[in-house]
């Protein structure tokens, strides 16, 4: 669904993905491990359109390098950024506009985040971090997306919370949405996870799956432990 070959993205003459490859199949959920600046967030950053890309990105078999982030999420691309990037004045649910009906209603997202429901009618601004990101996650959604990349959603949060999000997604993955999941937490991502990559300096270090990588203890030690 999602295919990435010899991508590059630089921060002016900083060259922070050094040719990564991996790919995302339908209905996977498909964690990107690695330490903080080893180019995880620029990688989903640069699928979305937001760091121009140098390499090819395939999503559904079309091209989409090079194009805005409003044409890669329509279709069918969704994003759930590490700072979430709500609206503090707005109530938390919208809908995408469209003649056809989503995979998502807004009863189905209220199923699934019942703390949501009980805050429909406040400002995204006074919600406690834990219910924004629900609502970050709820967001992108209503938009319908194929595949989601969500970057660093457990982030901050108190374990109970961890686990929540955890079982979301799992719940999420069981609607057939594929997941790309950046995750510092190696518990969550290994018992989630089809299969995993680990970056490192901005290269694929590592690729398998979570039983590859419990057994890898040089890959865990030099790539992911602290």
């Amino acid at each position: 669904m999602l295919d990435v070959h010899d991508l590059h993205a630089y921060y002016g003459k900083s060259h922070i993905l050094q040719g990564i490859s991996f790919r995302v199949g339908e209905g996977e959920i498909v964690s990107l491990l690695g330490r903080n600046g080893a180019g995880r967030s620029t990688t989903v950053k640069t699928i979305m359109g937001e760091v121009a890309p140098v390499g090819s990105i395939r999503f559904k078999g079309a091209r989409i390098d090079g194009l805005q982030p409003h044409q890669i999420a329509r279709r069918g691309l969704g994003y759930v950024p590490e700072d979430r990037e709500i609206f503090p004045g707005l109530t938390v649910l919208g809908k995408k506009s469209s003649g056809q009906r989503g995979r998502w209603s807004f009863e189905d997202a209220f199923e699934l985040f019942p703390l949501l429901r009980e805050r429909a009618d406040t400002p995204g601004g006074v919600l406690s971090g834990g219910e924004q990101q629900m609502l970050t996650i709820c967001r992108t959604l209503m938009g319908d997306p194929d595949l989601i990349m969500i970057d660093e959603p457990t982030e901050g949060l108190a374990p109970k919370l961890v686990e929540l999000v955890r079982g979301l997604l799992e719940k999420i993955a069981e609607r057939g949405i594929a997941i790309l999941l950046i995750e510092q937490k190696l518990t969550i991502a290994l018992a989630i996870s089809r299969r995993l990559y680990v970056m490192g300096r901005g290269h694929i270090v590592f690729e398998g799956t979570p039983q590859d990588l419990r057994a890898n203890h040089t890959v865990r030690k030099e790539w992911l432990e602290v």
